[in-house]
């Protein structure tokens, strides 16, 4: 039977401890992260994931799948906390918070958590910095059917507040792991006999045309940093080499947009 408690102090210990979550240091001490919204949390419980900690706005409409997640929590021993507005805007950070979040364990993010046959299309991104980024990259992998997203060396905490915000509830759908690129590439090409996985990233090198490119799963569909770019020794280890027309005045595409153009036309092409 899950433990119900009702909060009223902003000074309460258990308030601090999860306003800390917000923080990388304190995610990473606690091994947990933190998830707002209903229709988020909705999602994790349809996909197996369930809070460990539920906390809910004393002051909130009834709603059939907030009570679902009071029924999978109180099944699964977690616990619930009943608390202000005021003081979930203060765990949440924001002004004018959804009336339940909850506390969820970091999933294994090696790269041997991962299983490449599972999907044919994986998206991989180096050292992209911006959360919300990183948090669409995992929308658009749930798009597209892929597996999930491999983060290359210095990336963005994908379970940061903005980044599991900007996923709408795709950091549940989708695997994540994180390497170092001398790692991630020992393991794509650690199949024996086989290729592993084509690795293709947008570029201007020895590039072809990203329609109708000679796309094959599984497919790793790499961006770079959103700056910088790929560094070259990056872009020459790939199978295949693509370009994007730009038209215009500009002569790059967001990182997060360029996975998702990219990642539709390789979906149309393993499909086609």
């Amino acid at each position: 039977m899950a433990e119900r408690r009702h909060i009223t102090g902003f000074s309460n210990p258990t308030v601090k401890a999860l306003r800390a979550l917000r923080e990388k240091k304190h995610r990473k001490l606690a091994g947990k992260f933190l998830a707002e919204g209903l229709r988020l949390l909705t999602d994790a419980r349809e996909c197996g994931h369930v809070p460990e900690v539920l906390v809910l706005a004393d002051r909130r409409d009834p709603h059939p799948l907030l009570s679902a997640l009071e029924t999978a929590v109180e099944a699964s021993g977690g616990e619930i906390i009943e608390t202000t507005p005021d003081i979930l805007a203060k765990i949440t950070g924001k002004d004018n918070p959804q009336a339940v979040a909850g506390v969820f364990a970091e999933f294994d993010t090696s790269l041997a958590a991962l299983d490449r046959s599972s999907a044919d299309i994986w998206l991989v991104a180096q050292a992209l910095r911006d959360p919300g980024n990183l948090g669409t990259m995992l929308r658009t992998g749930d798009a597209i059917g892929g597996g999930g997203l491999i983060l290359i060396d210095d990336c963005a905490d994908p379970f940061s507040v903005e980044a599991v915000r900007a996923s709408m509830g795709a950091v549940f759908t989708q695997r994540i792991a994180r390497a170092e690129w001398s790692d991630f590439e020992s393991w794509l090409r650690s199949v024996p006999g086989q290729q592993g996985g084509q690795l293709v990233a947008a570029s201007l090198r020895d590039a072809q045309p990203y329609r109708g490119a000679p796309y094959t799963a599984p497919c790793f569909v790499m961006v770079g940093n959103e700056s910088r770019g790929l560094p070259e020794q990056y872009e020459m280890a790939c199978d295949l080499r693509v370009t994007m027309p730009m038209k215009g005045r500009a002569d790059s595409l967001n990182a997060a947009v360029a996975a998702a153009v990219l990642g539709y036309e390789v979906l149309a092409g393993l499909e086609g």
